[in-house]
């Protein structure tokens, strides 16, 4: 199987290592060579970091390697089975971008979206079979988490359903669920509100940043802290689904409240951007 993945960020890269190391054939396509060889530099990284710790084989990380490709150019995609968009949360970006892979990759299987945000309706409207298109949402790292969401949107076929389900489960060996096509889906629909909350409360002095923090780890027994957690998402992906929600459901929970605004504004993003509520620059 050959699987394209466009977009080489965070979510990307780790998409496009899981996918190698089940053995798919994976061609990557960034906006410029600099890019692909930052990305090309990010999975290597994140599988010599697994072959240290023992997670993965010498033999199996180099086989990994050998089933990566990267590219800047959309149609050198022509032949894949399946496409898996993973570019910026920007709607405009995405449709136009469906449409091109609606073009180049008039016999694929399925064509995905790794949205955190967007409609799925909205992506697949404009191409010439609406019924192959659907979310498949991944989480943050890629290689660790073992979720998917499989988002239908009223177009998407049972065919196509079937087969990104086979392809999460029984190639990537990922669990996946359903969900309908609405913003922030299942995950996002419920985790988003609750770290805008914990955003609230930091500004509005209730409590320190480190205290929201330990609170939710130390007596809810969560991974880690909302804020913290803001920082790993990424504050504009938060922005984004925080915006997406209340559009689509006008409730005052998912409003992105000032402090979210002024961050992104500032570049102040959260790991990505080595600051954002934490200062990750060293």
């Amino acid at each position: 199987m050959r699987v394209g993945v466009i977009g080489g960020g965070l979510m990307g890269s780790g998409i496009a290592e899981v996918c190698a190391r089940a053995g798919v054939d994976v061609t990557v396509v960034e906006v410029d060579d600099q890019r692909a060889e930052a990305t090309r530099a990010k999975v290597e990284k994140s599988l010599d970091r697994a072959t240290r710790s023992g997670k993965l084989e010498d033999g199996d990380r180099a086989a990994a390697l050998d089933r990566l490709a990267y590219t800047t150019r959309v149609p050198d995609l022509e032949g894949a089975d399946a496409a898996i968009e993973a570019i910026v949360e920007d709607e405009g970006a995405k449709r136009d971008l469906f449409l091109e892979l609606d073009r180049v990759l008039p016999d694929a299987e399925f064509l995905a979206s790794n949205t955190s945000s967007v409609p799925i309706m909205k992506l697949a409207a404009d191409t010439s079979k609406p019924e192959r298109v659907l979310g498949m949402h991944f989480f943050n790292p890629v290689p660790v988490l073992p979720l998917v969401e499989l988002v239908r949107s009223i177009m998407t076929s049972e065919q196509t359903l079937d087969r990104a389900r086979e392809f999460a489960e029984g190639t990537l060996r990922k669990t996946s669920i359903d969900s309908q096509d609405r913003a922030g889906f299942v995950v996002n629909a419920l985790l988003v509100p609750y770290i805008l909350s914990a955003i609230r409360m930091y500004e509005s002095g209730f409590a320190a940043k480190e205290d929201i923090d330990r609170g939710m780890v130390k007596g809810c027994a969560h991974p880690m802290g909302p804020l913290a957690l803001a920082d790993l998402i990424g504050l504009d992906t938060l922005l984004a689904v925080s915006q997406s929600l209340y559009e689509e459901f006008r409730d005052p929970a998912s409003v992105a409240p000032a402090l979210l605004n002024r961050m992104v504004e500032a570049g102040l993003l959260g790991r990505k951007s080595g600051r954002g509520f934490y200062d990750y620059s060293s």
